[in-house]
C-alpha cells in the first residue's frame, strides 16, 4: 500500500512574501512540492522559518552589496499551529514549534508545507536565534539548524498525525540528519548498536538528492563541533556505525550512506557526481520548473487559447510549435515591454524595446562568472558598433561571507560604467521570485557562462525557454541535454566533458571562453535579431516546444515516483478524479 512522502529541505521558496529561500535550491523544492500538489502526490514539505531571511540586498553608490536583516510577519503568510517538539541539541532540551502554508494544485489537490520555529519563549535566548537567518553563522550555528531540521521535523510529523511515511526525501545534505532520528526512534537512542539489517530498513526509506558539484556546497563539521552539538553519545554512535568520515561528518556522504536511491539534478552531474563520490551509486534526474508559476501572463493567454490542459499536462507545451511567429512576435513584445516598465520603476532607467536584451540572473559567485560578457570592454563597445545596440539586465545575490562574489558584482557595476554610452548594463537589487519571473519572459536571450562543469543543473534557463527565450550557455547541467544548435539557443565555451574539471578563475581559460561567447554574439545572435527576426522568433517557438515541454517540475516530478519512490508513493486518485 502506497503512504507519503515527506519531502526536507533547508530552504523551500514559495513567494518572496515568504523569505525562506535563497536561490537555486529553495525555488526547486517550491516547485517539486507545487509539481506534486499539481499531480496529486500525497507530499509534505518541511523546511525551517527564517525570522530574518536570508538577507535583504541593496546596491550602494560604488556598486557593492550592501545587506539587511528581511523584516517580515510570518502571522501575514502562514498559519502557526499548536503543535510542539523537544529535541536534545547542545546539551539541552529545544523546544520546536510549527507554521504551515497550503500549496493548492491545479485540480484542488493540496500538499502542506511545514515550517520549523525555534523562536519561542520556552527556549533561552541562544535557542531562540536558531532559527533566524537562513545559512547563518558558523559550523556550530549551522549545524544547530540542521538538527533542527533532521531531527525535530520527524518528531514534528507524528505530532502532527502523520504515521504513514513511506519515503523521506532529503534534498542536498542539509537534511542528513533525518535518518538518524529514524535510527535513534528504532534504538532509543543508542545509534551505534544498529545491526546491518536496521540500518537497511532506513535506507529503504530515505531518497537523497545531491545538488552540487562544488566542493564549498558540501557541508563539513568537525568531530568537536558534532559532539558539542549533537552529544557525545549521539556523535560517537554515528562514528561506530561508519557513517562519519574519518572523523568528521560529511552531511553528502551521510545522506548517501542512509539512502536507498541516491541522484544527481543532470545526466552531467550524475557523471561528476559519480566521480566524486565513486563509492555509492548515484542516478541522474534532471531538474524542472514549475510551469504554471513561471510561464508569464502574456505566454499563459496565448497557451490558453492554443493549448487549453497546458497546466494539468505541461508536455501539451510541445505543440507551441503550431502557435504562428506573428502571435509569439505580439506575446513576447507584451512581455518585454511590461519588464521594461518594472525595470523602469525599480531604476529610472528606460529601456529601448527595439534592442537585443541579455538577461543575466543567478547567484553571484566566482563560478558563475556572470562577468563574463563584460570582461573585454573594448571587444563589446566594438561588438554592438559593428551588429547593433545591446542592453543587459543583472541581478543576484552574494552569500554575505562570499567575499569574492560580492567583488563580483562590485566588478560587474564598475563595468557597467565603463560601457556607459556604448552598452546599457543595470544591476537589479534583490533578486528573487518577481524579477526572475518578468525577467525570465521578457528578455531576448537568456546568457549562462559558469566554469564547466561546476554547473548542476540551473533551472533559470528552463524558465526562459517556457517564455520562449533562448540560451546561450556553456554546455553544462541542463544545457547539455537542451541544447540544439541554432534551434533552441546556442552553445559557448570549453567543454572537455564531466571528466575533466576546469579550474575556476583561470585567466586562459576565461579569455577564451569570454572569446566563444563574443563569436557566438557576433556572428549568429545579432545578425539573426536584427536582420532575420523571424528566424529569431523560429528559435523562440522551437525553445518552447522542445525545452519548455520537457524541463519542467511535472516530469522531474514523475520520474521521482517511478524511479526513485518505486511504487512507495502514488498519486491520490480521488483528487483527479
Amino acid at each position: 500500500m502506497a503512504g507519503q512522502l515527506a519531502y526536507f529541505s533547508m530552504e523551500i521558496a514559495i513567494s518572496d512574501q515568504i523569505p525562506n529561500f535563497s536561490g537555486g535550491l529553495g525555488v526547486l523544492a517550491g516547485d517539486f512540492l507545487r509539481a506534486a500538489s499539481d499531480l496529486s502526490i500525497p507530499a509534505i514539505g518541511v523546511s525551517l522559518l527564517y525570522h530574518e531571511g536570508f538577507f535583504r540586498q541593496d546596491i550602494d553608490a560604488s556598486g557593492r552589496q550592501i545587506e539587511h536583516p528581511v523584516r517580515w510577519t510570518p502571522s501575514d503568510h502562514l498559519e502557526r499551529l499548536d503543535a510542539q517538539v523537544q529535541v536534545v541539541i547542545g546539551g539541552r532540551s529545544i523546544t520546536t514549534g510549527v507554521w504551515c502554508r497550503v500549496l493548492v494544485g491545479v485540480d484542488g489537490s493540496s500538499v502542506p508545507v511545514y515550517f520549523l520555529d525555534t523562536r519561542l519563549p520556552e527556549n533561552d535566548p541562544d535557542a531562540q536565534t536558531i532559527t533566524d537567518r537562513l545559512y547563518a553563522g558558523n559550523q556550530r550555528e549551522r549545524l544547530y539548524q540542521e538538527a533542527v531540521l533532521g531531527l525535530a521535523g520527524p518528531a514534528m510529523l507524528r505530532q502532527l498525525g502523520y504515521e504513514d511515511i513511506a519515503k523521506y526525501h532529503l534534498n542536498e545534505g542539509h537534511a542528513s540528519l533525518v535518518p538518524i532520528a529514524l535510527l535513534a526512534e528504532r534504538l532509543n537512542g543508542f545509534v551505534g548498536d544498529a545491526s546491518p539489517a536496521i540500518i537497511d530498513s532506513v535506507r529503504e526509506l530515505c531518497v537523497f538528492t545531491t545538488h552540487t558539484p562544488v566542493p564549498a556546497g558540501h557541508d563539513r563539521f568537525t568531530f568537536d563541533v558534532v559532539t558539542e552539538v549533537l552529544g557525545e553519545e549521539l556523535a560517537k554512535g554515528m562514528d561506530e556505525i561508519g557513517c562519519l568520515e574519518r572523523g568528521n561528518l560529511n552531511m553528502t556522504v551521510l545522506g548517501m550512506f542512509f539512502s536507498g536511491y541516491i541522484n544527481a539534478v543532470s545526466q552531467r552531474h550524475g557523471e561528476v557526481a559519480r566521480a566524486m563520490f565513486p563509492d555509492y551509486q548515484i542516478e541522474a534526474i534532471t531538474n524542472g520548473v514549475h510551469a504554471p508559476t513561471w510561464v508569464g501572463p502574456r505566454a499563459a493567454s496565448m497557451f490558453e487559447r492554443h493549448l487549453p490542459r497546458w497546466r494539468h499536462d505541461n508536455t501539451m507545451l510541445r505543440y507551441s510549435s503550431c502557435i504562428t511567429l506573428d502571435e509569439l512576435r505580439v506575446t513576447h513584445a507584451e512581455a518585454k515591454q511590461n519588464m521594461i516598465s518594472e525595470v523602469a520603476l525599480r531604476t529610472g532607467v528606460v529601456l529601448d524595446p527595439a534592442t537585443l536584451t541579455l538577461g543575466v540572473a543567478r547567484r553571484a559567485t566566482p563560478y558563475k562568472r556572470n562577468d563574463l560578457l563584460l570582461s573585454k570592454p573594448d571587444r563589446l563597445r566594438a561588438l554592438v558598433d559593428r551588429l547593433g545596440p545591446l542592453q543587459v539586465i543583472y541581478s543576484g545575490k552574494a552569500h554575505p561571507s562570499d567575499l569574492s562574489g560580492k567583488l563580483l558584482i562590485e566588478r560587474i557595476n564598475s563595468l557597467a560604467q565603463e560601457l556607459d554610452g556604448a552598452v546599457t548594463v543595470i544591476y537589479l537589487e534583490n533578486y528573487g521570485m518577481e524579477i526572475a519571473s518578468y525577467l525570465v519572459a521578457g528578455v531576448d536571450v537568456w546568457l549562462n557562462n559558469p566554469v564547466a562543469p561546476h554547473e548542476a543543473s540551473g533551472t533559470s534557463g528552463m524558465k526562459a525557454a517556457l517564455n520562449g527565450v533562448p540560451s546561450v550557455s556553456v554546455l553544462d547541467g541542463w544545457w547539455v541535454e537542451g541544447h540544439v544548435e541554432g534551434v533552441t539557443g546556442w552553445d559557448i565555451g570549453t567543454d572537455l566533458g564531466a571528466e575533466s574539471i576546469l579550474p575556476i578563475g583561470d585567466p586562459e581559460v576565461d579569455s577564451a571562453d569570454a572569446d566563444s561567447l563574443y563569436r557566438v554574439l557576433e556572428e549568429k545572435v545579432l545578425p539573426l535579431y536584427y536582420d532575420d527576426p523571424d528566424g529569431f522568433l523560429a528559435v523562440r517557438r522551437a525553445a518552447i516546444a522542445l525545452n519548455g515541454s520537457f524541463f519542467t517540475a511535472q516530469r522531474m516530478v514523475s520520474e521521482y515516483v517511478d524511479r526513485a519512490y518505486r511504487g512507495a508513493i502514488r498519486p491520490r486518485t480521488s483528487d483527479r478524479s
